[in-house]
């Protein structure tokens, strides 16, 4: 049975307790789906199940049953050892920002770059249950739907269904290794993305489930030309093949939603620019990975943001783009409004939809959790005379006081409103109005 949400557009998009991180949007039959992967825990990316989220109008939201489950997957307890095709990820020749990360990620003991030692890997600090199911993405062929999917075993597969939520039935193995698949079709061809830190491009066989080898182009984008990390999505619009994935160039770390360009959808690709960039959604904030769509003449970038104080508990967040006449996209920042309207006057704000937060703030739950000197963003209200006062229903001992557009409340201006929050002491504030 599904479960629907009225989320009036506003971010994030779902209930606290879904979380859906990783969102590909696609547009079937006039309805928009994202699919993602599905964090339940702190400790912890993704889960053994998958949940597809669509909308018919981005202001209510549906959620469906469970759409795969990983102990479905056969192969991650088959003990009999296969060649699988495995194009360079990083792994056999670790870029810089991989090296570093070797120290906390789990890699599998036969993909162990040559001179490192198992023993030198802290495997405790993430080792993932084997079927875990890591970011998916999905597209449409003849009245079926294929999801590609990859698993902590480094393992990719795809399923079928009769439906776009699914279930999805029927796994094949792919005939590669890595995470975070993408699947793009192109007129009558459908390309298949895949890969970590340097990422691969090939041209699916008729079948869906299959490559064609010649046409593998190695290295497609990279974090030392693109600062690739993780999480391909490919997208074209007006002739041009646009390659969205989350990027390192600006913090050393992957909280930036970049993309490169190209007149094939094999490359070579340029990178461009930044989207969207999440650093700010939680002192934990580690990565971002999303994809663009345009749903009823507008196109939006989808990502997610941590929450909880901790790289985790990541959740669906959506933002308009504009694209400008050269193809480039601007830079967008996130909001609390997301897709729908700004807050009005007198509408209760609930403490979760803050969209940045810094000085030890975050969002637990329902709430916004703040620290003495602590500051938190929710952009925008749009004031159609300036407040008399904030009513907030928090608990704690302190003192809670908003600007609007850097100016007292009583001062605001007409129209739309930046509100930073800021506090005296360790607060739980569940909601704010403006009166």
């Amino acid at each position: 049975m599904e479960k629907q949400f009225r989320s009036k557009g506003r971010n994030p998009v779902l209930p606290p307790e879904i979380r859906i991180p990783d969102g590909e949007a696609h547009v079937f039959h006039d309805k928009l789906y994202v699919y993602g992967s599905y964090d339940v825990s702190a400790k912890e990316y993704c889960s053994e199940e998958y949940h597809v989220a669509s909308t018919s109008d981005m202001l209510t939201w549906e959620v469906g049953e469970k759409s795969l489950d990983g102990k479905d997957i056969p192969w991650p307890d088959d003990k009999k050892k296969k060649k699988y095709y495995v194009v360079d990820m990083g792994l056999k020749d670790p870029t810089p920002v991989y090296r570093e990360l070797l120290k906390e990620m789990h890699i599998p003991i036969g993909l162990m770059p040559k001179g490192i030692r198992p023993q030198n890997i802290n495997f405790a600090a993430f080792v993932p249950n084997k079927h875990l199911l890591f970011a998916p993405d999905c597209c449409e062929k003849n009245g079926k739907y294929y999801l590609y999917f990859c698993m902590s075993d480094y393992s990719e597969g795809v399923v079928v269904s009769d439906r776009p939520e699914g279930p999805f039935r029927d796994p094949v193995r792919l005939p590669c290794g890595g995470i975070d698949p993408a699947v793009f079709v192109d007129d009558d061809k459908t390309y298949y993305y895949w890969g970590q830190f340097r990422a691969n491009g090939v041209r699916l066989n008729d079948d869906m489930v299959s490559f064609d080898e010649s046409s593998v182009v190695e290295r497609i984008v990279t974090e030392e030309e693109h600062g690739f990390h993780e999480g391909s999505s490919m997208r074209k619009r007006n002739g041009i093949y646009y390659y969205v994935y989350p990027c390192i160039f600006r913090k050393g770390r992957p909280t930036c939603l970049a993309y490169a360009t190209s007149k094939s959808p094999l490359g070579p690709f340029t990178y461009r620019g930044i989207i969207i960039d999440n650093a700010k959604c939680d002192p934990e904030s580690w990565n971002i990975h999303g994809s663009i769509e345009e749903f009823h003449g507008q196109w939006y970038v989808f990502y997610h943001r941590s929450s909880g104080n901790c790289r985790a508990n990541r959740r669906l967040c959506v933002e308009k783009i504009c694209f400008n006449d050269d193809g480039t996209i601007d830079e967008v920042r996130m909001t609390s409004q997301g897709a729908g309207e700004p807050f009005a006057l007198g509408e209760t704000i609930e403490g979760w939809r803050a969209c940045e937060v810094e000085g030890g703030a975050y969002i637990d739950g329902t709430d916004l959790v703040m620290k003495n000197e602590s500051r938190a963003v929710i952009r925008y209200c749009d004031f159609e005379k300036a407040p008399v006062r904030m009513e907030a229903d928090f608990e704690g001992e302190g003192t809670l006081s908003a600007q609007a557009n850097g100016k007292p409340l009583n001062k605001a201006e007409q129209g739309l409103n930046e509100i930073v929050l800021t506090s005296s002491d360790d607060l739980r504030v569940h909601s704010l109005r403006f009166l």
